[in-house]
């Protein structure tokens, strides 16, 4: 949504058409929305990317294959960010590469698995993760998997199907704001709902308890916000994102083996394949405009994990001792997976371009040192950063029940957010399983506001939901907590960053920034990276990278949705 006080200049790459689609029931591919057209920069141009996640990697693979000099430089030992993935050692002797929390790759991720398919052009590393359930202490699982794909069939099969969705549970519901969920469309959604929070839109809703809980709420958290704290248009978008504009489905896949092996490595080794320097270990510490570019200065005294940078940025608690660097890299040559050469990593970057690919704080961070441009700062100072997340890996003595699914959401309770069994899911938990005759499970708490017993307290939550962890002894527990994803908070439409700024030269990316096309998660951290190539592409004369998606507007888009009323008699939980 464009500033008020600013124009906002539109990314590189032009629309395949000129007013954005709406949501059809019959059409199953992506719209094509920013046309593609081949062509390479002129040799020499320099780019410069900060932060090695999904948006920096994105960035920097798309320059790469046009011809570009990239250096990617990222704080951490390892790349990814809050896809990131380093190993440990187990009390038995045995290595295992953990991560930040389960990741859903889903279908209609087509930027991210674009750049996926760079490293395995089948994805064959990715598994199909059956059905969608949510589960609690007071009601029977709902399934949000295992649905028609497109919409609205999904929806109706929901309703069919849902004891959450029967008359009496709907009954006195807001049909005025059940509608606007039919009815995104960027601009009128923002302008109707984001002085509004998504607590107190799905207060308003009036949908009974249950349906709030299990369908309304369990979803609202995956995007790390309480709903206090998340922008009702946020919400909106997303439920049009997910499920009601999203002709692929809500099915996702996750990867059969652990991050760091089925995608970090090999992206970077593409990457290296390509005249790519990569540079982990490497926290940028400012910004400088020199003559014919930018000079990105690195800390000489604190390389590594922390600042701005798109790798950890709240803190390690695992009880196994300090993270190593993945391979044994990280330090004071740079290195890291897929890294060559590009100097010592304290030497500074030249380049024409930069690319700014961090979480929110670290962008602040590196702005209040370095204020390039008031704009930019200007919205970075405004951005805010959700509840800690908290991730605590579990290696059991003893196998869950056989019906458990791999991936479960949680509702109704107060930490517990979602539970997975990675021995059932990933190659070398399923193999420590194996040998032992336990189980690997992961805990997740999204918008953690009490951190500091946070296992404890999931473990205890998780009992409840299986008794027959209960009993179970935890052989070696893995825990994370971090601070580092984006709020949405109320009033925040307009205000975040875009990929084009008012800084020549700079370009920002992530899955905080503000993007022109429907998008969220790792899918709006990978589309927005190649946006900032598409700038940089288009600013040397080449050809932009094609970018597909869904329609921007819901299938109510532009009717009056809002002069509906209650359906029936209002009614309590």
């Amino acid at each position: 949504m464009s500033s008020p006080s600013l124009p906002r200049p539109a990314p590189s790459g032009r629309p395949a058409s000129g007013r954005p689609a709406r949501t059809v029931p019959w059409r199953r591919a992506p719209h094509v929305l920013v046309a593609g057209r081949p062509g390479r920069v002129p040799a020499g141009t320099r780019v410069a990317v900060v932060g090695g996640g999904i948006a920096g990697i994105s960035a920097a693979i798309v320059l790469a294959e046009r011809g570009a000099e990239v250096t990617l430089l990222e704080a951490a030992p390892w790349l990814g960010g809050r896809l990131g993935a380093w190993p440990v050692t187990l009390p038995d002797g045995s290595e295992q590469v953990v991560e930040h929390g389960f990741h859903a790759f889903f279908r209609h991720y087509d930027t991210w698995r674009s750049i996926l398919r760079r490293a395995d052009p089948s994805l064959g590393f990715l598994r199909p993760v059956e059905g969608y359930p949510v589960i609690a202490r007071r009601w029977p699982a709902e399934d949000l998997g295992n649905l028609p794909a497109a919409p609205p069939f999904n929806l109706l099969a929901l309703f069919a199907r849902s004891p959450s969705l029967r008359i009496r549970e709907i009954l006195g519901a807001d049909a005025a704001l059940g509608f606007a969920l039919l009815a995104h469309s960027p601009e009128d959604t923002a302008q109707r709902f984001d002085g509004m929070s998504a607590a107190d839109f799905l207060a308003r809703l009036g949908v009974s308890e249950r349906a709030r809980q299990m369908l309304f709420e369990a979803f609202a958290r995956s995007f790390f916000c309480d709903q206090d704290g998340l922008s009702a248009a946020e919400l909106v978008a997303m439920f049009h994102y997910y499920f009601l504009g999203n002709p692929a489905g809500i099915g996702f896949d996750a990867p059969s083996e652990d991050h760091l092996t089925a995608i970090w490595a090999p992206l970077a080794e593409y990457l290296r394949e390509r005249g790519g320097v990569v540079r982990t270990g490497a926290r940028v510490a400012g910004l400088a405009q020199v003559e014919g570019g930018w000079e990105v200065r690195i800390d000489r005294g604190r390389a590594g994990i922390g600042g701005p940078g798109a790798g950890t940025g709240g803190r390690d608690a695992a009880v196994d001792g300090p993270v190593p660097a993945v391979g044994g890299h990280g330090s004071g040559d740079g290195g890291g997976p897929g890294s060559r050469g590009g100097g010592a990593a304290s030497d500074p970057v030249v380049a024409e371009h930069v690319v700014l690919a961090l979480d929110p704080g670290a962008l602040q961070a590196l702005l209040a040192g370095s204020p390039v441009a008031p704009d930019l700062v200007r919205r970075a100072a405004a951005l805010q950063v959700a509840p800690p997340f908290a991730v605590s890996r579990l290696w059991l003595d003893r196998d869950v029940g056989p019906d458990r699914a791999v991936f479960s959401a949680v509702a109704g309770e107060p930490t517990l957010d979602s539970v997975t069994i990675y021995s059932r899911l990933e190659g070398e938990s399923a193999r420590w399983a194996a040998r032992t005759g336990g189980s690997v499970l992961e805990l997740h708490s999204y918008a953690c506001r009490t951190p500091a017993d946070a296992t404890a307290r999931m473990r205890a939550e998780l009992a409840g939901l299986w008794p027959e962890t209960a009993s179970a002894q935890v052989r070696h527990v893995h825990e994370r907590i971090e601070a580092t994803a984006p709020a949405f908070p109320p009033g925040s439409a307009g205000t975040r960053p875009g990929v084009v700024t008012d800084a020549p030269g700079i370009r920002v990316a992530g899955d905080f920034v503000d993007c022109p096309y429907p998008s969220g998660l790792m899918e709006r951290a990978s589309m927005t990276g190649v946006l900032a190539a598409n700038d940089i592409l288009d600013a040397c004369g080449a050809g932009a990278e094609e970018i597909r998606g869904i329609a921007a507007r819901g299938m109510l888009a532009g009717l009056p949705v809002h002069r509906l009323g209650r359906l029936g008699r209002n009614r309590g939980g």
